[in-house]
Order: C-alpha cells, then structure tokens, then sequence
C-alpha cells in the first residue's frame, strides 16, 4: 500500500479486500453508507448502515476503535445492520467534557439507537461498547431486546492493571503517542500490538482509524489522549455491576480464549448475578474477537440472536 493521503480513502474500498481474505462474498443488497444523527449542538453520532432494509442488529466498537472494525462479521452474517462509531471516536463528535465512559455514551446511543435502528433484535458491544450496552441493557430493554457483551465486564479495569504492555495488545496503543511523523510509523505500531491478525488488516484498521493533520503529521480519530479535564475516559467501572443485576433481556459473554481481559472469577460474577447468561469462548482470539476471529464470533452472534432453538454455552 502505496503512503496514502486523505483525498484518496475511500472508507468503503477495502470490503472486497476483507471478503477475499475470509472467503467471504458480499451480497448484492447489501450496500453500505453513512448516516448520521445529530444529539445537540455540535454534536453528532456518526455510524455505518449495512443493507437496504430495517438493521436486524447493532454494533458498539471497543475504546479506540470505530465501526469498521465489524466489517468482516458483518460481511459474514449478511444482514441488515448499523455499526456505530461512540463518541469521541471515528467520524462521531468530540465531546468538550472529554467523558467517554459507559454512562455518557449510553445516554448518546439510547438517542440513536430508535433512529438508526428501532427494529434491532440485539445490539452486540466489545469492550468499551461492551461495558455501554451493559447499561443500556439495564436502562434500556426496550432498545436491547438481547444484548452480546465481548470480552469485557464491570471489573476489566483490574484485569488490565495486572497485564502487561504486550498482553493488553493493541489496546496499549491508547496510552502511547496520539500522533506519528508518518502513517507507516502509526502502521508499524499497530502491527507489531497485533499478533493474531495479518499486517494488511492491520493495515486497513490503521487507515480508517487515522487522519492527517493539519501539519502532515498522523492522528487518531479517537478523543482519548490528554487531560480528561474531569471526565470519565478511563473511569472505574465497577457501578455496572448494578446495572448487570438489573439486566432482565438474554445476555451472552463472548471471550476471547487467548485474552487476558475477563478472568474466570469475573465470569462467575457475571453467572451470579445473570443465572440464564449464556457464554461463549472463541479460540484463538484476544481482546478484539471481531478482528482476530470475525467468522467464529458471527456464528455464535447468529445463533444467539435469531436462532431461537440454540441453548446456553458452557
């Protein structure tokens, strides 16, 4: 991939190239687009609209990431779908107050959610957007009819405190430089955080998640370097444990089996207090399951969400 520059991305050229590498082909109908919803002054939700009829689901990325990040499970199921880019993250507003924590976003996605998606059966979060739809499943039944958590609880910020640089992955690029000289040297960092996906993935990740600056340096899209000026960006999370023992929709906990994030103890916390929580292990994948193993994640989300007949895991 040729140094590119910001007038020749096309955010959407990149779907065929993530077909062919899962061996994956993309239905007609299912066409792709932006569409936004303004939340107040200046601010906005920005999110990507996957297929021509109502969104069957919705998508809540991790911290740093942004909707793009589904791309190839959403590819794999094939339906229609919306992936939403959190605030402060990809193409949605920057706050002023810098709170990026669950509370703060469930408050903008219960806003978009009867909008972009009124119909949704379920909404899927991993991580950050897992720790969201935690609350908004306990706010908000009504928007989240099941709700699929991915790789993440009330007490990851514990988890996270004991791993090491390497173990957290690429969520470690969060607490290094917000810009780079070139978008080589942002790429670089991304690969060498990423073990389980190929440098050409990593790649088209790194690009939707970067824009040039104004001094033809490399940034982020993602809002979550610098002072939070008394936000909650990486506040504890731990109040959501409330939130899961008021849960009452069908949850599952989906794990990455190579991820350090949720520990079993956590797991058994979360069994507590949801007695019917369906989980789920995906081999071979870390933190980001979507990325390290989209197929493997689209096959439980698909039997959770809309085959009726399938039972709990173990």
């Amino acid at each position: 991939m040729a140094a590119p520059s910001e007038d020749d991305y096309d955010e959407f050229s990149f779907l065929e190239d993530i077909a062919q590498e899962w061996g994956l082909t993309r239905p007609e109908a299912l066409r792709v687009a932006r569409r936004d919803v303004v939340l107040g002054p200046d601010q906005s939700l920005s999110s990507i609209v996957w297929g021509e009829g109502p969104p069957a689901i919705a998508f809540l990325h991790g911290g740093g990431q942004n909707a793009h990040t589904w791309d190839a499970v959403l590819l794999a199921l094939a339906r229609p779908a919306v992936a939403i880019d959190l605030p402060g993250h990809g193409r949605s507003s920057w706050r002023p107050d810098k709170d990026y924590s669950p509370w703060k976003n469930a408050e903008a996605i219960e806003v978009a959610l009867p909008i972009l998606a009124p119909r949704a059966k379920a909404v899927v979060g991993m991580s950050l957007g897992g720790a969201t739809n935690i609350r908004l499943a306990a706010t908000r039944p009504d928007l989240v009819k099941k709700a699929v958590i991915v790789d993440v609880t009330p007490q990851v910020g514990d988890a996270v405190k004991e791993m090491t640089r390497a173990e957290r992955g690429a969520v470690a690029l969060v607490s290094g430089p917000s810009t780079y000289a070139t978008f080589e040297a942002m790429a670089e960092a991304a690969i060498a955080s990423s073990p389980n996906r190929s440098p050409a993935a990593v790649r088209r990740g790194v690009r939707h998640n970067a824009k040039r600056l104004a001094n033809g340096h490399w940034g982020w899209r993602y809002d979550l370097f610098g002072d939070e000026k008394g936000g909650r960006t990486t506040s504890d999370f731990t109040p959501l444990w409330e939130d899961v023992s008021r849960i009452t929709v069908p949850v599952m906990l989906v794990l990455g089996g190579d991820s350090k994030f949720v520990s079993d103890g956590h797991v058994s916390e979360m069994r507590r207090r949801l007695p019917q929580l369906r989980v789920e292990i995906v081999p071979g994948a870390g933190h980001s399951v979507q990325s390290d193993k989209p197929l493997d994640l689209a096959r439980v989300i698909e039997s959770f969400v809309f085959d009726d007949s399938g039972g709990p895991g173990d």
